[in-house]
């Protein structure tokens, strides 16, 4: 009966061993397949060290962390080159899709706004949001409106009945330089003409 048992414990052991080899080498063959690009690859962490063009992609699940060499960064981190080894490292904001810098965005996810680096749900004061780029612009405050010009058609200011008059308004050299999006900084309306030509023309 003893013999019988022992053969039975024997057994079970053997199963059991056989089946963590088996997940092992499954592990260690799709470990293998991450550590493409890796110059060192360790089996509980996937790459530590890329080759010197490529990036080391660092992700996290739950308290082990895996690496792995890219040729891009992917979505929501940004390449940082070094002498030792170049990285992937995550945008601060979880709000943004491609940064340049750790602080500074350059395009962010749907539903938010691109401002000065930023990403907003909304557009800040001062500034209109484009729904083709998805940035927010500043806009401008013209000036006030200049007087209007002398009547004119056809660049003469004798003549015909009716002519055109135009106004305009300045904008601050600021907002200029910025690119803003500004209301219209040009008016005409017709007018009436109030002296003919000489000579009857």
């Amino acid at each position: 009966m003893q013999w019988i048992i022992f053969m039975l414990l024997l057994f079970i052991s053997s199963m059991e061993m056989l089946t963590q080899n088996r997940w092992k080498k499954q592990v260690s063959a799709s470990l293998l397949e991450n550590c493409t690009g890796c110059v060192l690859c360790s089996e509980d962490n996937g790459c530590i060290t890329c080759h010197h063009r490529l990036f080391l992609l660092i992700w996290r699940d739950g308290i082990r962390q895996y690496g792995m060499c890219v040729h891009t960064c992917p979505p929501g981190y940004f390449g940082v080159r070094g002498l030792e080894v170049n990285r992937c490292t995550k945008c601060r904001s979880p709000s943004c899709e491609n940064c340049f810098s750790r602080d500074f965005c350059m395009k962010c996810k749907d539903k938010f706004y691109l401002y000065k680096g930023q990403c907003f749900r909304q557009c800040p004061p001062g500034t209109a949001a484009q729904s083709g780029t998805r940035e927010c612009q500043e806009t401008c405050e013209p000036g006030p409106w200049g007087e209007w010009s002398a009547c004119t058609h056809e660049s003469r200011t004798c003549g015909c009945k009716w002519g055109v008059e135009t106004r305009v308004r300045e904008v601050p050299e600021a907002a200029r330089e910025e690119g803003t999006a500004c209301p219209p900084l040009l008016e005409t309306r017709r007018c009436r003409m109030k002296k003919h030509c000489p000579g009857g023309e």
